[in-house]
């Protein structure tokens, strides 16, 4: 645990969190670009996913700190509102909403009118359908990196405890308490495991789905174990619980919405160009060759005929 800034850069200081924050953003990136490039995802439709991924990450950060100083302010409204600290559950909402918003604005509004080359989506052989199923990943990496930097902060604490998994994990407090932090590193890092390897082994295509479900009952259950100031309760329950009610529900109606309809909308850019055929000439049962065109024959080429080289060759006349 290090809450006070590694060194200083123009007079700012440098936090650990910070660090394994933007560690985590980068680690998630690297991971989108390597998936982007194994599935064939060609230069316009990689782009649009990396562009607008940036500033869903970008919107994401900022409600993180809106949603938790709404939280601050409503448990204590004698002291100012201000910008102050974060929470995920209001990262998460807001980086995915802002993500499907800007890119369907993109690719159904700017993208088919706009005159600039490189901001057209025209060309894009993939859609959000086809994505979806590996972003997920990609954010549970980035949620772990941040797990890690709340461990360096001495936030998002767990409850006092004799056990001897106990660890000073508070800042400015020698208590030894469950390192609800670290535990849920390791529960991300686990899921992000899985959920690849549902994806690249199996083609797996509800991991959003994995994802809400499976963090949003975890968060729950570690609710109970934490002791850090989370906000004012929500329906008698902690706000995370409450989101975590919400993330099940949204994952449980993410399933029925991939298999009903995002899944008849996924362009599979993976398998665009798998099995074409080159063009070949080909003898029909007469003799007659063709020029086949993948599976289609585009022309025929018409037979060149010849004088039989010598009389044995003349067709017989019948008898």
């Amino acid at each position: 645990m290090h809450p006070e800034p590694l060194f200083e850069i123009f007079g700012k200081g440098v936090y650990a969190y910070g660090i394994c924050m933007a560690g985590g953003i980068v680690l998630c990136f690297g991971f989108l670009l390597f998936t982007l490039w194994y599935k064939k995802f060609n230069d316009t439709s990689a782009n649009a996913v990396l562009v607008i991924g940036i500033l869903g990450t970008a919107f994401g950060i900022f409600m993180a700190m809106l949603v938790q100083s709404i939280l601050n302010y409503a448990k204590d409204p004698s002291q100012p509102f201000r910008l102050a600290g974060m929470t995920f559950m209001g990262g998460l909402l807001g980086g995915v909403v802002s993500f499907v918003v800007v890119w369907n604005l993109y690719v159904f509004v700017i993208g088919p009118r706009t005159k600039i080359s490189w901001l057209s989506s025209k060309s894009m052989n993939a859609g959000l359908s086809d994505a979806l199923p590996f972003i997920p990943i990609g954010i549970a990496i980035a949620h772990a990196f941040g797990r890690l930097g709340c461990n360096f902060a001495g936030c998002c604490y767990g409850a006092p405890t004799d056990g001897s998994w106990g660890l000073a994990c508070a800042a400015y407090d020698t208590t030894l308490r469950i390192p609800a932090q670290l535990f849920e590193m390791s529960f991300l890092l686990l899921l992000a495991g899985v959920m690849a390897l549902l994806y690249f082994r199996f083609k797996f295509n509800y991991n959003f789905s994995v994802y809400a479900i499976a963090y949003g009952i975890w968060r729950f259950i570690l609710e109970y174990f934490r002791a850090d100031d989370r906000g004012a309760p929500i329906l008698g329950l902690q706000p995370s619980q409450f989101w975590s009610i919400l993330m099940v529900i949204a994952g449980i109606g993410y399933f029925f919405l991939q298999y009903f309809l995002l899944r008849k909308l996924m362009k599979h850019p993976e398998i665009q160009n798998k099995g074409e055929k080159k063009d070949k000439i080909q003898l029909t049962e007469d003799g007659t060759p063709v020029l086949v065109q993948g599976a289609e024959v585009s022309r025929v080429v018409p037979a060149e005929t010849s004088e039989p080289e010598n009389e044995q060759d003349k067709p017989k006349d019948e008898e």
